[in-house]
């Protein structure tokens, strides 16, 4: 099991309704512009009160309640392209400080004032990251890196506000870290035992229990 990794906190809360974006000769419609919120925001089992997605199927509902990003991510990508990446530019709902894709795992509780918050799978990027900073390439390096955040489930409604203090309250005993579940999902495709303990995770997303059980499939029919 992972070691305790202390607590951390919700740097920034932030909320966008879909827009319409170029994206070549047409537009797409995204949710990905996200802004600093300084008041208290209701946080429902499908996300929060204000906030949005344009595709609905690739993104939002029960397990994908939330998305977070890292705080100490920024500083990489800062540095990788002399941009400024201002809080929020990876299209995620809380910033959050002190942890990483390391530390937490798929199955972690985390308590965040009246609300309790499960992690359910790391982020997918898309190519509405790439629009969204004006860098085609990012969502791949982002999965290469895996540098990708991850979603959150409710597990029990209420409010939050920017500033709350976030705390594992419980440790999945698989100990399967998001950092682990992107080298399975990006880098080491043919991995079959580790595509066996991930998903022996329950509480892994169901997007993903689809796409890897395929995947194991697949690979032990070449076998």
């Amino acid at each position: 099991m992972k070691q305790n990794v202390g607590s951390a906190r919700l740097i920034s809360l932030n909320i966008g309704e879909p827009v319409a974006i170029a994206h070549g000769a047409k537009e797409v419609v995204s949710g990905i512009f996200k802004q600093p919120s300084s008041l208290p925001n209701l946080l429902r089992y499908t996300g929060l009160q204000g906030d949005g997605q344009g595709d609905q199927i690739r993104h939002g509902g029960p397990d994908k309640a939330v998305c977070a990003y890292f705080e100490k991510r920024y500083s990489f990508w800062r540095e990788q392209y002399q941009a400024p990446f201002d809080i929020g530019a990876f299209g995620e709902n809380f910033t959050i400080s002190n942890w990483t894709e390391e530390d937490l795992c798929i199955g972690d509780i985390i308590q965040a004032g009246e609300v309790v918050l499960q992690v359910s799978q790391p982020r997918q990027p898309c190519f509405k990251l790439g629009l969204r900073n004006g860098l085609p390439e990012l969502p791949e390096r982002v999965k290469q890196e895996g540098y990708t955040g991850f979603y959150f489930r409710v597990l029990q409604e209420g409010e939050v506000k920017a500033g709350v203090e976030l705390t594992v309250t419980h440790r999945h005993p698989a100990a399967k870290s998001i950092a682990e579940a992107n080298r399975i999902m990006y880098i080491d495709k043919d991995d079959i035992k580790g595509l066996k303990e991930l998903l022996e995770v329950k509480e892994l997303a169901i997007s993903w229990r689809d796409q890897l059980g395929s995947r194991l499939r697949n690979l032990q029919q070449e076998k």
